[in-house]
């Protein structure tokens, strides 16, 4: 009897391949199976290009064979036109002999519509196999779909007795809370994620670049909160290199025209801010944001119940005195060692 999970569980192995550079596409990983052996695979390729099951059946050579095959995909095969054709009709075309799908596609555009499709094409299809993974693997693309707002990752690193900062700084000598290997996996997420939002204090502060460095991959979007402009316009986050889009107060009177990677948007500060924020990172179709710091701004966050991850960081060193962490009382689903510094991720469900 064939195992339907090993093969989702390799769509999925193979679709985190496509994390960071579909956007807004989800990453859809796919798996041709005949004889319960793999003869061919795929991910879903950059914005633009070739879905998933596109790439899958472009891998073998003998299109002839698919009639006998079985394809597993981690997401319902779309059934509109976009900037691709239709990949239900492609599987059709081929006459795929079963379909195996790990989660149906809550969008509106396809919900259900792929599945008919292949049904009437009279190929038998299999839905939910592993449905809980793929959900998770998707997380991105659903929450955009079902909330109408970014997937939200809180992130900070802090010491064993609490502090995220001292509460001064030398410039000449850097405080660094996490070890090198906490830093480079930070880099990787930002690698993975959409955007990344600082508030003032924090960009004055530390002068950031919120670039991918330590990794390979795309950069993410900069989201600068800056309620009275007050960040200097020589800082990093000024220097053009990447779209940043800073959100400042209502009628700001040192409100400037933007340009091409510089974007300023108005949000009033009196109101429910992270709300705000989110329809604001809503309109530049941004799918997921990492909520970097500071203290205030991520709890901002948290006191609007308003995320979905966090990642918490402990380092191996104390500061006794300094900037509080954010308070966070939430459900752990992780915890792993890196070198000497601990790190926590929560969900919030």
């Amino acid at each position: 009897m064939i195992n339907h999970e090993t093969y989702i569980k390799r769509c999925l192995q193979i679709a985190k391949n496509g994390l960071g550079t579909t956007r807004p596409n989800p990453s859809v990983g796919a798996v041709i199976v005949v004889d319960d052996k793999i003869i061919g695979e795929g991910f879903t390729s950059d914005y633009g290009k070739n879905h998933a099951e596109v790439n899958a059946v472009n891998s073998v050579k003998n299109k002839a064979i698919l009639k006998e095959a079985t394809i597993y995909v981690t997401l319902e095969p779309c059934s509109h036109f976009g900037k691709t054709p239709p990949c239900a009709d492609l599987l059709v075309k081929h006459q795929f002999k079963n379909v195996v799908i790990g989660t149906v596609d809550s969008n509106s555009l396809v919900a259900g519509k792929g599945i008919e499709r292949l049904q009437n094409a009279g190929i038998n299809v299999i839905v939910g196999v592993l449905e809980d993974e793929c959900k998770k693997h998707h997380k991105r693309f659903f929450t955009v779909q079902d909330k109408k707002r970014p997937f939200i990752i809180l992130k900070w690193s802090a010491t064993k007795d609490g502090f995220v900062a001292p509460l001064s700084k030398d410039e000449k000598k850097p405080v660094w809370i996490s070890n090198n290997y906490s830093q480079q996996l930070v880099h990787k997420l930002r690698a993975q994620e959409h955007a990344i939002l600082v508030g003032t204090n924090t960009a004055i502060a530390d002068n950031p670049k919120l670039n991918v460095r330590s990794w390979t991959g795309n950069n993410p979007t900069r989201i600068v909160l800056d309620k009275n402009l007050r960040i200097p316009k020589n800082a990093n986050l000024y220097d053009e290199s990447l779209k940043t889009i800073f959100i400042c107060n209502l009628g700001n009177p040192n409100l400037e025209v933007g340009s091409k990677n510089i974007i300023f948007e108005e949000i009033n500060f009196d109101k429910k801010i992270p709300e705000q924020i989110c329809a604001v990172l809503q309109k530049h179709s941004i799918q997921s944001v990492i909520i970097e710091g500071g203290t205030q701004t991520l709890q901002t966050f948290i006191d609007a119940n308003l995320w979905d991850e966090a990642m918490v960081f402990t380092g191996d060193n104390s500061f006794e005195n300094g900037i509080k962490a954010p308070v966070l009382s939430a459900k752990i689903i992780a915890t792993k060692n890196i070198k000497n510094d601990i790190l926590k991720i929560y969900t919030n469900d």
